[in-house]
């Protein structure tokens, strides 16, 4: 049989080890493979499952007022989800026919009843603002209303900070975790979440991925409305797991329509991005800009990108590369991307998917350092031995992940 290489050598159906395989020992592995996808795949769609059985629904119904020592949150939703009908779930799993935008509040407990990187969630309505996230505000807005918004809430900076969810993800869900990462962050800017249409069951994964190619021109969309805002001077967007997916897409078409990312969007964050290092390699080669810095959270034991590994054909996802090893490690010193690797740190998600919101001192690093334009080094960190970084070179063309390798 005809060993399939990659420029670097690895036999993509050998294993991780790289190694080619004859005929008869293949046969043998490739058994042993799908015996082992389906154990595994099983396994953590069960954890998944598990997790997602105390889900509460109708969270998103507003109350009359929050407490004493209570934060707020004032965002911008912009969703391509149809609308729901119920009392507080606003919108759905499934693809709307139109671009909708809504103007949502959410109160965050006093400090002294949670910790950073928790979303509490209310156990039934009405919540209770003195330990639990409750909803202050709804209210649906158009294209014509954002300028006074993003005039009150762009801040000292004049960013807005766009953030966009990932895969299993109810609409009500990433409103509360966007509301947590904005105010745990410390981040000032105006806040704009993009959820696409989730299903938020870990069996929909094929759904997920379809609704968030079907998305990429409305994100394209919202990030070119925020370019034109006199108001705002920068723009930073950070993206999560398949959201990565859908983010480096819209760029890529932005870039292809108006020869390059405007010069307005500074930092593109992907936490535990759910992208094929194949496909990521020739999406970079498409956006172009010497202005934009990259940055990614990775984590070998990510549990989520392992499963999206085994149904992506055993290629490697970005979100859970080892950079400090080869052939990765030569890879992102030559393109001037900044990885951080959270391998070591230990945080409450089981997935360990999550990692980057969850962490209290990940979320402050990022609201600290990245959100307010400053590369991270060694010295800024306190997670001592819990976290490793893997910071790049000093080179800033981003768009050189072309010498990322093929995926083993």
């Amino acid at each position: 049989m005809t060993s399939e290489r990659n420029p670097l050598g690895f036999d993509r159906r050998g294993g991780a080890s790289g190694k080619l395989l004859p005929c008869n020992d293949f046969t043998l592995s490739r058994r042993w493979t799908r015996r082992t996808t389906r154990l595994l795949g099983c396994v953590i769609l069960a954890m998944f499952i598990s997790a997602c059985a105390s889900r509460q629904t109708g969270t998103l119904l507003p109350v009359h007022e929050t407490v004493s020592g209570a934060s707020t949150v004032d965002m911008i939703v912009a969703t391509t989800r149809a609308k729901s009908h119920k009392p507080g779930v606003i919108f759905t799993g499934e693809r709307g026919s139109e671009l909708s935008f809504a103007n949502i509040v959410v109160s965050i407990p006093p400090e002294a009843n949670r910790h950073v990187g928790e979303v509490t969630w209310p156990a039934r309505y009405p919540g209770d603002p003195s330990k639990e996230f409750v909803t202050l505000k709804v209210q649906p807005i158009v294209f014509g209303e954002l300028k006074p918004w993003f005039h009150r809430h762009s801040g000292p900076k004049r960013r807005a900070f766009v953030f966009v969810h990932g895969y299993n993800t109810r609409y009500e869900e990433a409103v509360f975790r966007f509301a947590q990462i904005v105010h745990d962050s410390e981040t000032s800017g105006a806040p704009i979440l993009f959820s696409w249409p989730s299903r938020g069951t870990p069996l929909n994964y094929a759904y997920d991925r379809e609704s968030a190619n079907y998305s990429r021109t409305d994100l394209e969309t919202v990030l070119r409305e925020a370019v034109t805002k006199s108001d705002v001077d920068e723009i930073v967007i950070m993206a999560h797991s398949m959201g990565g997916w859908l983010t480096i897409e819209a760029l890529r078409q932005m870039s292809i329509r108006n020869g390059g990312l405007p010069d307005k969007i500074k930092d593109v964050i992907l936490a535990a991005p759910d992208l094929d290092v194949d496909v990521f390699r020739r999406q970079m080669q498409d956006i172009h800009t010497d202005h934009t810095r990259f940055t990614l959270f990775v984590s070998k034991d990510d549990r989520a990108l392992g499963l999206s590994r085994l149904l992506g054909g055993g290629i490697d996802r970005v979100g859970a590369i080892d950079p400090s090893k080869e052939p990765y490690r030569s890879a992102i010193e030559e393109t001037g991307i900044t990885v951080i690797n959270l391998s070591d740190l230990q945080a409450g998600d089981p997935s360990h998917h999550v990692k980057f919101a969850e962490s209290g001192e990940v979320v402050k690093l990022i609201g600290r350092r990245l959100l307010e334009g400053q590369k991270i080094s060694d010295g800024d960190l306190t997670l001592s031995k819990r976290m490793r970084t893997d910071i790049a070179g000093t080179k800033r063309a981003a768009r050189r992940l072309v010498h990322l390798p093929i995926g083993q």
